[in-house]
């Protein structure tokens, strides 16, 4: 059966438009995060929050659609697509789609950040002439990962030559709401995996993965390196709030298996820096790990840098993992200064050299039992 890989990427985060500012910031164990500028809410307190520095023209899309068309605008053109050929798919995902009109047939502007990105503002640039087909899928923090999922089995089923995951996070007064009530915010930047960790910091930006065959990748001399050789979706947890460490557990392995692979030379982990999610995930990792046989296995995340992009969180992770495969580097976890104590884990606060590393998985939880791994492999 032949490879799905990623053959483009592209971002827009704190760290401005691109992947390639996201990764050296991430190299650079920096943090995006802050006091926030433009954001405003009644519940928002003046916690730091990971706003996206490019504000679109005045009178262009949604801020959630600008910033969804310039991810994928980037990911075509890594992928060295002038526009996406017939047939192909794209899987927008979001908290819901961009449909419901308010009594006037009008969506205030808060709505408009909540709802979508509206797939008409994402493809008014970039996505040439041809009409995709479209899917809106939601589930939770893990969309993007399940998405990737679906797309690379709509692929193996010869039901598109291309499959495009895209999504946008705009920081807004009803998503803020929903994670702060639960108490997930936290009042100081996010510090994923610290022994001092106090929540999540929220974050916007957008994200594009562009999916195909191997063979048809390298046939027009674009990247094929990156193969999405494992996924595990699964909707399970006795919990609606909480992380589940046997089902984490359980999903990094059904992904592993997925993909016959019997090794793990780095994980880029959800890791949100709260304290029940971050330790659940850990003692995932630590059984998974000890199955493996690794010993010192790097485990490394985004969401000290950028705060957490929820429905589209796994667009930076995958990205972070695909170029960790390329380079041999592992990036350290921003905000990381005290490490929670691990025995086959280590926990990165400096860029660490890996040698040979091929295999990479890339875990994506949400509330509502939605848990989501993928295994990649650079081939």
């Amino acid at each position: 059966m032949s490879d799905i890989v990623i053959s483009g990427l592209g971002l827009v985060t704190p760290f401005g438009r691109g992947v390639e500012p996201y990764w050296q910031g991430l190299l650079g164990g920096r943090s995006a995060l802050g006091a926030a500028r433009r954001f405003a809410a009644p519940l928002y307190r003046g916690e730091p929050v990971g706003e996206v520095p490019w504000d679109p023209a005045p009178g262009d899309a949604p801020r959630k659609s600008a910033y969804a068309r310039a991810a994928f605008g980037e990911a075509l053109r890594a992928a060295g697509l002038a526009e996406l050929p017939d047939g192909a798919v794209v899987l927008v995902v979001g908290q819901a789609p961009a449909t419901a009109p308010a009594p006037d047939g009008r969506l205030l502007d808060e709505e408009r950040e909540f709802l979508g990105p509206d797939p008409a503002g994402v493809f008014g640039s970039g996505g040439g002439s041809a009409s995709p087909r479209v899917l809106h899928l939601s589930h939770a923090c893990a969309s993007a990962v399940f998405a990737v999922g679906y797309a690379r089995e709509l692929l193996r089923a010869g039901a598109a030559p291309v499959a495009v995951v895209v999504g946008s996070s705009v920081l807004n007064q009803y998503e803020y709401a929903s994670m702060d009530v639960v108490r997930a915010v936290g009042r100081t930047a996010a510090r994923p995996f610290d022994a001092e960790r106090a929540g999540i910091s929220l974050g916007e930006g957008g994200g594009a993965v562009v999916l195909e065959h191997a063979e048809r990748a390298r046939a027009r001399g674009a990247l094929a390196d990156i193969a999405v050789a494992g996924a595990a979706c699964r909707v399970s947890g006795p919990k609606a709030a909480a992380s589940d460490a046997a089902q984490v557990a359980r999903c990094m392995r059904d992904a592993l298996a997925d993909a016959a692979a019997d090794r793990l030379d780095h994980v880029h982990a959800h890791a949100t820096g709260t304290g029940q999610g971050d330790a659940a995930e850990l003692t995932a990792l630590e059984a998974v790990a000890a199955e493996s046989g690794a010993r010192a296995l790097p485990v490394s995340s985004h969401k000290g840098a950028i705060g957490h992009l929820l429905h589209i969180s796994g667009a930076p992770a995958i990205a972070a993992a695909a170029l960790t495969l390329r380079t041999g580097i592992a990036p350290p976890t921003a905000g990381l200064r005290a490490p929670e104590p691990t025995e086959r884990l280590v926990l990165p606060t400096a860029p660490l050299e890996l040698t040979g590393a091929r295999a990479a998985a890339v875990n994506s939880f949400g509330f509502g039992g939605n848990n989501a791994s993928l295994l990649l492999l650079r081939r």
